[in-house]
């Protein structure tokens, strides 16, 4: 079995290994995914945002743009035991390959102050003349996060979110993962338009939000 680094991974290689199908138009699964803030999380979003309207976010090294940036919006959507995450290692056997690596950052549930079932994940755009698509990346670490909460529930179909960042934008991806068990997995993404992080926060919020909220239900009805 061949062991593949997210790094590594492009258009080609995920095409050798999973049937990957992308919705050519951007879905208006999106637009429908809008939670009303609180008062609180109002006021702490225009907090955030009158500090980042003064920063010139572009010349911010990778780590000080997520922690100022990225990271801040990814914990305005925690609820419960459903808390956001950097750093997040991911390794995933498939029947014919396997994948690992670390994502920038996720979504989660918490249990005993260990990560389980990542929900979304978040890949950083790393800066660069060769750097690689960040698209394809962020497939593989939703592929590893599907498989892993495939062991968990052993649902034929596993819905995964992801996101990736560039600068202060963020642009979303809805993915299934299906024929699991088979040596070729199939992968259906839908793509979100992008969105700025300073002048489009609320719908980032709104959407994140969104996807913690109805994964909470979840956990709700199974309790």
């Amino acid at each position: 079995m061949h062991t593949y680094t997210f790094s590594q991974l492009t258009e080609e290689t995920l095409n050798t290994i999973v049937t990957l199908h992308e919705r050519p138009d951007v879905s208006d699964k999106w637009s429908e995914m809008q939670i009303t803030l609180t008062a609180e999380e109002i006021g702490r979003l225009n907090y955030l945002k009158s500090l980042l309207h003064e920063r010139q976010l572009i010349l911010m090294n990778e780590a000080t743009l997520w922690a100022r940036a990225i990271y801040p919006l990814l914990a305005l959507a925690e609820q419960g035991h459903i808390q956001a995450w950097a750093g997040v290692p991911l390794r995933a056997n498939y029947p014919s390959f396997a994948l690992e690596g670390e994502a920038d950052g996720a979504l989660a549930l918490c249990i005993a102050g260990k990560m389980r079932r990542p929900y979304l994940v978040v890949h950083e755009t790393k800066r660069g003349f060769n750097a690689p698509n960040p698209q394809y990346l962020l497939y593989g670490e939703m592929l590893a996060a599907a498989r892993l909460n495939w062991q968990g529930d052993s649902n034929a179909e596993q819905e995964i979110f992801g996101c990736y960042t560039v600068a202060d934008s963020w642009t979303f991806v809805y993915g299934v993962v299906g024929d699991i068990e088979t040596e070729k997995p199939r992968l259906t993404v839908e793509l979100s338009k992008t969105y700025n992080g300073v002048l489009e926060a609320e719908c980032i919020v709104q959407i994140l939000k969104s996807i913690v909220a109805k994964h909470a239900f979840s956990l709700f009805l199974a309790e």
